[in-house]
């Protein structure tokens, strides 16, 4: 690889007799990893690739897995770089906690946080891009998630709307990428030796909101994926002074991580417990990770929070639907309606009129005229939910996934059913007698083989 020659000079003059090792690193394979959601049930086909595990977590794994399967598709699986798989685990949360994920496209990290909310709490899961938070609402949608809130906010907003708020947030700020050389090396186009300086300035101003948002006694967790100690090391001992409400909380280092480095900053010993993953050392791109506890004794205020908003119209069909579907009361959710589409908001969520919400909560369904059509969000997360089922084969799932409409092998109950293949519920469709019609979402259809689908 040809690495810019400023960044040699550097990472020689900080690295010293490892330097060698770690610019040598960049001609390796790139490490492929990927988590699995143990809220969903483990097919086969997952079992057979979990034969190499992570260390540092137990739902981690090496190796890859196909964007195109019925797992992934199902929300039963994700695909994430290793050393980024780390970062979930040091910020794993407490259920019924009150969680932010400030900079959060396309979604891996915040996937890791429901794998451990386990459909409690709240997690607000905000990405400042309008492009990249598309992205970011299919992969919440994939894992089932009914305690998500999705914002397109800036954190200054954020911080408006939500006055010492979170008992945990997450900050993977946006950073000049030097870890991604390898996975990406249209990175290094972005890099000169101002670039890390750069983006520091821009952390510091996401930093300064977010201590905003720290409830007392919550956590921060920072995290980039460069080596620039402008961005990790000097941005932490730059917290530390600038806010001396916050203490560092050791992070414990396995599988090849070491101790941050105190002397890329101003020297303070507290700055070890914060942990560096270098790619010549693991299994992995290479991350910094900082965990952090906030002292403040900040008043907390309490917000008024979402309350139920449907027409009495709407209720009845909603009701209706519970009653066909077997819907059973959802809990800690809130039923609002936005245009024609029906929503549970957690009920942990406050009102917050004046924020840019890509996605208020779990889309439930659709009103139609006189009717209700439930959505593809509502079966995904019904792995908990009694609602009623029935279980195609692959090639019957084949056919589903490319809005084909299929026969089952004996007649089902009329109407809305939940289709569960391998275990993992994978859509709505509606069943007359035998037959199928398809209500799998038409901009995900594809044409689907056992070449292309295959974990």
């Amino acid at each position: 690889m040809q690495l810019p020659a400023e960044f040699i000079t550097k990472y020689q003059a900080l690295l010293g007799d490892q330097a060698a090792a770690f610019l040598a690193a960049f001609d390796e394979p790139v490490e492929k990893g990927f988590r699995v959601n143990p809220n969903k049930p483990v097919t086969s086909a997952m079992q057979a690739k979990m034969n190499d595990p992570i260390a540092y977590s137990k739902i981690g794994y090496y190796g890859k897995v196909n964007g195109n399967a019925l797992e992934h598709l199902a929300g039963a699986v994700y695909s994430q770089e290793p050393s980024a798989m780390t970062v979930g685990e040091v910020a794993r949360p407490e259920l019924n906690e009150r969680v932010l994920d400030l900079c959060a496209a396309p979604g891996g990290k915040t996937t890791h946080l429901l794998s451990y909310l386990k459909q409690t709490g709240l997690l607000v899961t905000n990405e400042i891009n309008p492009k990249r938070v598309t992205a970011l609402g299919d992969n919440v949608e994939r894992y089932g998630a009914r305690n998500a809130v999705i914002t397109n906010e800036t954190p200054a907003h954020l911080a408006k709307a939500f006055p010492h708020f979170f008992d945990r947030i997450l900050v993977d700020a946006p950073c000049s990428g030097e870890g991604m050389f390898r996975k990406d090396p249209d990175a290094m186009q972005y890099w000169n030796v101002d670039y890390p300086a750069e983006c520091a300035a821009r952390q510091r101003e996401i930093l300064t909101e977010t201590v905003k948002m720290m409830r007392p006694g919550g956590h921060l967790i920072y995290s980039t994926c460069t080596f620039a100690p402008e961005e990790d090391e000097q941005m932490m001992a730059w917290l530390l002074k600038t806010y001396p409400d916050f203490e560092l909380e050791p992070i414990e280092k396995v599988a090849g991580m070491v101790d941050a480095k105190p002397e890329w900053a101003d020297g303070n010993p507290e700055l070890k417990k914060a942990a560096r993953l270098f790619p010549h050392l693991m299994r992995g791109e290479g991350h910094f990770i900082a965990k952090l506890v906030y002292r403040g004794a900040d008043k907390v205020k309490d917000l008024r929070t979402v309350r139920d908003s449907l027409k009495p119209s709407e209720r009845q069909l909603w009701t209706q639907a519970q009653q066909q579907l077997n819907v059973p009361e959802l809990p800690n959710l809130a039923l609002q309606v936005h245009g024609d589409q029906l929503y549970g908001v957690p009920e942990m969520m406050p009102v917050t009129r004046r924020l840019k919400v890509f996605r208020p909560g779990i889309q439930l369904g659709t009103f139609k005229k006189k009717r209700f059509e439930p959505s593809y969000a509502l079966a995904l997360a019904s792995d908990d939910l009694a609602l009623p089922k029935v279980a195609i084969t692959s090639a019957q799932w084949q056919k589903y996934v490319h809005g084909e409409t299929f026969d089952l092998d004996q007649a089902g109950q009329n109407g809305f059913t939940v289709l569960t293949c391998a275990g993992l519920p994978v859509g709505f469709g509606k069943v007359v007698k035998r037959t199928v019609k398809n209500f799998f979402p038409k901009g995900l259809r594809f044409l689907a083989t056992d070449d292309n689908t295959s974990l």
